[in-house]
């Protein structure tokens, strides 16, 4: 039985378990695993608000003992009525890898190592297959003649692969379509980077540094606060952002316009005219994960 298990469903008394998280909080220290009352926190579907409150107070004291800042941290809800959809064009994409830094940079990802929730691949023109891409080209200038460039991250999928493998339900899917991760509950167990068929996911291996000068203070719990060492963290299409009705920092980056974010089920909006008139792209289609990324084509 996980630790987490453990929480939920032993019958010990709470001052009890409180008792023995206490004895363990150095070995918790060393282990960079997080207070004791993070160990003990509900899974976020339970939290009271109330709780809630108490976890994000806990987070922003983590985030000024830390970095000297408070940060604006709040736990953002799903809008009714709303389902995003990603569309990128790979007509336009020049691979210049804007979209990748902009990302760093707004969801407060560690600078070393640098951690990039987008990989901008290189593919020579005439495939689709990943493993024939390069996201480690160094050219002088972009685009190279020969080839076309395609960002990968998280699809976002509809039939997501990497929640039905988390041992803790760590990771689910809310309604407007983002699969998020709630941190405090991973236990870093890594199933589902093995999972996503897109290598979507990454796993944090050192303690994770953000320059104090860097870091981006308004965050949401589910979004871009500053991730614990052993966890699992990816793309959430900028949760901060978009559930306030913000575009992806990605998409405010592109400076060719090549990629489109919104509602489909708006039937006026960007997204929706996409897949209905242009010539549209599923990336692994074969592998039933039916993401709610998809790429296509001007013409």
């Amino acid at each position: 039985m996980d630790r987490r298990s453990f929480l939920r469903k032993s019958t010990v008394l709470a001052s009890g378990i409180a008792a023995i998280a206490a004895s363990l909080a150095p070995l918790m220290e060393l282990a960079d695993v997080g207070s004791v009352d993070q160990f003990l926190q509900k899974h976020y579907k339970q939290l009271t608000p109330e709780e809630m409150e108490k976890a994000l107070e806990r987070i922003r004291k983590e985030v000024s003992r830390q970095y000297g800042l408070r940060p604006h941290l709040r736990d953002l809800k799903p809008m009714d009525g709303v389902e995003f959809v990603y569309c990128l064009n790979l007509t336009r994409c020049i691979g210049c890898r804007k979209c990748v830094h902009a990302c760093v940079a707004e969801n407060n990802q560690s600078r070393d190592p640098e951690i990039q929730y987008i990989r901008v691949l290189k593919m020579p023109n005439g495939t689709f297959d990943m493993e024939k891409g390069d996201h480690n080209y160094a050219s002088e200038t972009v685009p190279e003649k020969g080839f076309f460039y395609m960002p990968v991250q998280c699809h976002q999928c509809k039939n997501p692969p990497c929640v039905k493998v988390c041992p803790v339900d760590a990771t689910w899917q809310e309604k407007d379509g983002i699969t998020v991760i709630d941190y405090d509950w991973c236990i870093g167990c890594r199933y589902c980077e093995a999972a996503c068929p897109y290598f979507a996911r990454r796993f944090n291996f050192t303690t994770p540094s953000i320059p104090k000068d860097k870091l981006n203070l308004n965050m949401a719990y589910l979004g871009n606060r500053p991730r614990q060492k052993g966890v699992m963290e990816k793309c959430h299409f900028c949760i901060q952002r978009t559930r306030e009705g913000r575009y992806p920092a990605c998409l405010e980056v592109c400076p060719t316009g090549s990629r489109k974010f919104g509602n489909i089920l708006d039937p006026d909006s960007e997204v929706s005219y996409i897949l209905k008139n242009k010539r549209v792209f599923v990336l692994k289609e074969e592998v039933g994960t039916l993401p709610r990324f998809f790429y296509y084509f001007d013409v």
